[in-house]
């Protein structure tokens, strides 16, 4: 049994995927009901109040340390989910996740500019490969690269989602868990808030019980892949989450195909590259040790 448990924080990886891949599409509902950063902030605020729950006990202890921490993650969920969230008023939720799945080699890299730490060979060749799926996702040729106005958006997102990524690693094990969490959930709701006039949102929408179990559901959604996304780190190497992690546009595009999408081939291959991109982009030679007769 022991020999098992050591697998628990990996399948917990693989079932946030299946539960982030459902999200776009839910999210994509959600925007029929409101308008998109008033959604997020609720989201968030459900999320926080799930979690702050869970850790009453404990919070008391809460530190400046974590409290910074918290609000630098929190400013860059609200901005990561924010601008994913607008997005998807455009384009198709199962195009959203391939594109967000970008933030994968976009790790690396970033790693690279901030902490000087070199990229593999197979690091810049999952990105090339990332880089040829999202010119073929956005519809044009190599020779006319073009991006929408949601397509850039979810850029945007997946660049942010990287930097989340980082922070998270940066800071776990140095903070507490559930502190770092609340304080992060509660920022990124107060700033999506916030943010609502600067996008041009500036009335509050009519309530209604889908918008109430919508903001619900995806709040305790987002609480428990915050959660356990934060609590499995400390435990899965970030090579192999991030493998795990190129599972949820997959997941997405089952979900959104089972919803009627249809991604044009040339747009589902580019899809597939990008996967492919992001598994290249984790992998790592080993050299085989010949046994000695």
């Amino acid at each position: 049994m022991q020999k098992y448990k050591a697998y628990f924080p990996q399948l917990a990886l693989i079932l946030i995927t299946v539960i982030w891949g459902s999200t776009f599409l839910a999210v994509q509902y959600a925007l029929n009901f409101s308008s998109p950063m008033f959604f997020v902030g609720c989201r968030f605020a459900v999320a926080a109040v799930a979690i702050f729950l869970i850790s009453i006990k404990s919070i008391r202890g809460l530190t400046l340390k974590e409290t910074a921490a918290g609000t630098v993650i929190g400013v860059v969920i609200a901005i990561g989910y924010g601008t994913q969230t607008i997005a998807l008023q455009s384009i198709l939720s199962s195009e959203s996740a391939f594109l967000t799945a970008l933030y994968v080699p976009l790790v690396p890299l970033l790693m690279w500019i901030i902490f000087q730490k070199r990229p593999t060979l197979m690091t810049w060749l999952g990105t090339a490969l990332a880089f040829t799926g999202l010119v073929l996702l956005t519809g044009n040729g190599l020779a006319n690269i073009s991006f929408n106005h949601g397509q850039i958006l979810t850029l945007i997102s997946a660049l942010a989602i990287a930097f989340e990524i980082i922070l998270i690693g940066y800071f776990a094990g140095k903070v507490n868990l559930r502190h770092v969490t609340v304080v992060q959930l509660a920022v990124a709701s107060l700033f999506s808030f916030a943010s609502m006039q600067m996008v041009g949102e500036y009335t509050i929408p009519d309530f209604s019980w889908a918008l109430a179990l919508f903001a619900i559901g995806l709040g305790l959604a987002s609480a428990f892949i915050q959660f356990v996304m934060n609590w499995a780190q400390r435990m899965v190497d970030p090579s192999r989450a991030a493998i795990i992690y190129s599972g949820e546009p997959v997941w997405a595009g089952i979900f959104g195909r089972i919803a009627g999408e249809r991604l044009p081939l040339l747009a589902l291959f580019g899809g597939l590259l990008v996967v492919l991109g992001v598994l290249v982009s984790e992998l790592k030679w080993k050299k085989s040790k010949k046994k000695e007769q």
